[in-house]
């Protein structure tokens, strides 16, 4: 009766022994894993958000970032853009508010003027948010250049050290003695004014700035532990750079480009007023003060609407970067 029993027990077992070993068993394992990382991901996202929500100004300043940025997206939804480009000289200098007849489209229609008119009779808030769109793009590809070539050029010297570290900060400390803005112009002057070259001159200038910041991350960085026992198993330079020292010091990079953007919007805009950057009729912030200083004193309008744009953006910028340094350095984590 014994050997029956026994018998009994290791048909009831091998089932589940069976389903332990079944690929859809080995599945459900993954699926938890990517549901625990989730989570995770959830977590961190949660504690971070909690965190930078306790700076109402930076949160504030968020939320204006991300209604300019829908504004410049649907920029054509708003005003079409052959509209914010053609002159109608008999709608110049309308105050804000105030309504004139516009004729778009083989047709006379009654257009409101919110902001007011320029020189031209072109509508300000509309060419504030097509040139919001410019700003913006400008703004966010010359900051992802600018991180791509300095952060590499300062991962590869704070790394690898010896002579590539010298010749590498030293050219990084001849570009930072130069004024950045005279850099600016120097290169837009040399290589001709146009988009490219306005995008290329902003991203050369931001590029030392990362330089430093990631090359000074990385040396305190890469003598660690997690490094040390990544070396020992084998792993190559590349993979141990980029998969495990740069993710660690992603938060000093992320605050620096959210300062970097509103640096090149102020920039574009001072370049554009400077006549080497954007050049009218199509809309730019930086081209509309330059055509509106003539007119302060007989339509202030004109020259303030743009210059609140400025100011309001870049500041926005400024206290969202303070609000993420705070949220993301772990020694102000409560």
């Amino acid at each position: 009766m014994d050997w029956w029993i026994r018998g009994s027990r290791k048909r009831s077992v091998a089932p589940d022994e069976n389903k332990r070993k079944s690929p859809m068993h080995a599945f459900d394992t993954s699926g938890s894993n990517l549901s625990r990382s989730l989570r995770r991901i959830a977590r961190n996202f949660g504690q971070f958000w909690r965190r930078f929500s306790r700076n109402k100004l930076a949160t504030a300043s968020l939320a204006f970032v991300i209604l300019v940025a829908l504004v410049s997206v649907f920029a054509d939804l708003f005003y079409n853009y052959d509209f914010v480009t053609a002159n109608s000289l008999e709608n110049a200098f309308l105050k804000p508010g105030e309504s004139g007849v516009v004729y778009f489209q083989d047709r006379d229609v009654e257009h409101r003027f919110l902001l007011g008119s320029d020189n031209y009779g072109r509508d300000i808030l509309g060419r504030i948010v097509h040139g919001a769109r410019v700003s913006l793009i400008i703004g966010f590809v010359a900051v992802a250049f600018a991180l791509s070539l300095g952060g590499t050029l300062g991962a590869m010297a704070g790394y690898k050290g010896g002579r590539m570290d010298t010749l590498i900060m030293r050219v990084t400390d001849i570009l930072l003695s130069i004024p950045m803005i005279m850099l600016s112009i120097a290169i837009v002057a040399a290589l001709g004014n146009s988009f490219f070259n306005l995008l290329l001159a902003i991203s050369i200038t931001l590029a030392p700035r990362y330089i430093r910041i990631v090359r000074a991350s990385v040396i305190t960085v890469k003598d660690q532990e997690f490094v040390e026992a990544a070396r020992c198993l084998g792993a190559s330079d590349l993979r141990i750079v980029f998969r495990h020292i740069l993710i660690n010091i992603t938060a000093p990079i992320i605050v620096q480009s959210t300062l970097n953007v509103g640096t090149a919007i102020l920039w574009t805009s001072f370049l554009s007023f400077l006549g080497l950057g954007i050049m009218p009729p199509k809309p730019e912030w930086g081209n509309m003060l330059a055509e509106a200083r003539e007119f302060i004193q007989y339509a202030p309008h004109t020259l303030f609407a743009p210059g609140i744009a400025i100011l309001l953006t870049v500041l926005a910028y400024n206290l969202m970067g303070d609000g993420l340094r705070d949220a993301l350095d772990p020694k102000l984590k409560r």
